[in-house]
């Protein structure tokens, strides 16, 4: 499967320091996954997949790459998607 799109809405909230960005993918034209999670974590830019609070306060995740190669080709679309619209917003900054 092939990812076909990548939806971002960047989040500027100062309460979120960490949270960068939401995203939703497209794989094939066919298959949509909402709410991953673009994160500023300690060793750099991640992927978080959709997750749900359990009742025990743990989160689980509701939709997951199983194998390492897809989670690679997820993550690496993801944050190159986040740098170009970080890029863009910064250069319309820049203009103002």
């Amino acid at each position: 499967m092939k990812i076909t799109d990548v939806r971002l809405r960047t989040v500027k909230n100062e309460n979120e320091l960490k949270l960068k960005a939401y995203a939703d993918i497209t794989f094939d034209e066919c298959f949509v996954i909402h709410g991953l999670k673009v994160i500023d974590g300690q060793k750099g830019m991640f992927v978080a997949m959709p997750s749900r609070k359990m009742p025990n306060g743990e989160y689980k995740d509701i939709a997951h790459p199983i194998t390492p190669e897809i989670r690679k080709e997820v993550t690496d679309t993801v944050i190159e998607k986040y740098n170009e619209i970080e890029k863009e917003e910064s250069e319309a900054e820049s203009l103002v």
